[in-house]
């Protein structure tokens, strides 16, 4: 079969022959259609995600949508090591597996999956959004951060604040669902940023803030911590949940003072802090609300043998999906 296939650690996979797979008892074969090109799943390929087999010779794509031998169409996730997504047929254990509502065609399926599902578990599952409350998404302009923007809406909260780096891509956001926006630029180049930041958020905070749901870390989630240290009312408890690392920055230097002297609660978000069952369901409820929700998201159809060539794109908008046969 046609598959996409890595060689080593961090190589690009290669358009070429795989063997095909085999299921065994409680395992499906799945012919697949679509699968999305998402962080999640190029950092799992590469063996650089804390969940990789790091098996090799294997086939690339760590989640996709097709059809099981008995023809039932579902979206899958984490295949059989050696095989993955990125291949005519895949292998995955039966209870990775979701059924696709009909209404929901397979790329936007594959596309909404992985983002849809870091969004819901950070909201619902983490953060137990209450309706009403305020929640900030701290790089909202992202894929995962646009659904946690509309997701955030959908379910019920009185007002939602987005952050990036992006400002005309934060304006967008306002269609979608956010109350408020705040652009920010962090680094060398700027050496005010993070105070302008930081005194933009506790203007915001001010009028009480519940949750952040966290994409990047680094400076800009420091930022926030700090000023909800300063600004926001004594005793007032405010769940911060890191869903992501888009900043590349895996370490803060973090305060202690800003921890004494708020009710913050840190938590993460993900595979192995959310039980791989609560994942599954969040991924059916995305699913389910696509339609009533009005999710948007941007994708990009790209036939499986140009793997090559599309593989260092960065994962963003619109989202890549590499479509099988």
């Amino acid at each position: 079969m046609k598959a996409a296939i890595l060689t080593a650690v961090g190589k690009t996979p290669v358009y070429g022959d795989f063997a095909e797979p085999v299921a065994r008892d409680g395992e499906e074969v799945i012919t697949v259609s679509a699968s999305a090109l998402s962080q999640f799943s190029k950092s799992r390929s590469s063996g650089t995600h804390y969940s990789s087999d790091g098996v090799f010779p294997a086939v690339a794509g760590a989640e996709g949508v097709g059809r099981t031998a008995d023809g039932r169409r579902v979206y899958f996730v984490l295949p059989e090591a050696p095989y993955g997504a990125l291949a005519e047929r895949s292998l995955v254990q039966s209870r990775r597996c979701i059924p696709v509502p009909d209404k929901l065609d397979d790329i936007t399926a594959a596309a909404i999956a992985n983002p849809g599902m870091s969004a819901w578990a950070g909201l619902v599952e983490r953060a137990h959004l209450q309706a009403g409350e305020t929640v900030l998404v701290n790089g909202a302009t992202g894929t995962a951060g646009r659904l946690a923007v509309q997701l955030a809406k959908h379910l019920g909260a009185g007002k939602v604040i987005a952050t990036g780096r992006n400002a005309e891509e934060l304006e967008e956001l306002k269609v979608l669902g956010a109350d408020n926006v705040i652009p920010f630029t962090l680094g060398a180049l700027a050496p005010f940023g993070a105070k302008q930041y930081e005194d933009a958020l506790k203007e915001q905070f001010a009028g009480g803030i519940d949750v952040v749901i966290d994409y990047l870390w680094g400076e800009s989630a420091k930022t926030v911590i700090v000023a909800i240290a300063k600004a926001v009312e004594d005793e007032r408890p405010v769940r911060f949940v890191h869903v992501g690392g888009a900043s590349r920055e895996e370490t803060i230097d973090l305060p202690g003072a800003a921890l004494r002297s708020s009710a913050i609660v840190l938590m993460g978000s993900g595979v192995k802090s959310v039980p791989m069952s609560v994942l599954k369901d969040a991924i059916r409820k995305v699913f389910a609300v696509v339609e009533t929700a009005n999710l948007k998201i941007a994708t990009k159809a790209v036939p499986l043998s140009e793997i090559a060539t599309t593989w260092e794109s960065a994962p963003g908008k619109p989202r890549v999906v590499f479509t099988v046969g």
